[in-house]
């Protein structure tokens, strides 16, 4: 069995979630978060990452802003929702579960 397939799934499992703290912490332009997760050791291109943020918007979870930049275009930058907020709050209770699912099955 190859490892590099599963902890690819892995990291896709994850990847909602960790897009989701960026941005709670501040709202921000798409290569700032692919920037915060490759700092993070979480590859992402932006392929992967416009589709998730859409979906995010589409389901109540992220709003954007465009803002005028000095180095082009106007940028849009993605900030929660007071619905993803919860959401999100809702997702650190299932990670600490699972990390404590986890840290059970390895002390056994």
């Amino acid at each position: 069995m190859n490892t590099n397939n599963v902890k690819s799934q892995m990291r896709k499992g994850i990847l909602e979630y960790c897009t989701l703290l960026i941005l709670q912490k501040r709202r921000a332009y798409v290569s700032d978060i692919i920037q915060s997760l490759k700092e993070a050791k979480l590859i992402v291109v932006e392929g992967t990452l416009y589709p998730l943020l859409s979906r995010l918007k589409n389901s109540g979870l992220l709003t954007y802003v465009w803002e005028e930049s000095t180095q082009g275009p106007p940028r849009k930058y993605y900030e929660l929702t007071p619905e993803g907020t919860v959401f999100l709050n809702e997702l650190d209770n299932a990670w600490k579960e699972l990390n404590q699912v986890i840290d059970h099955i390895k002390e056994q």
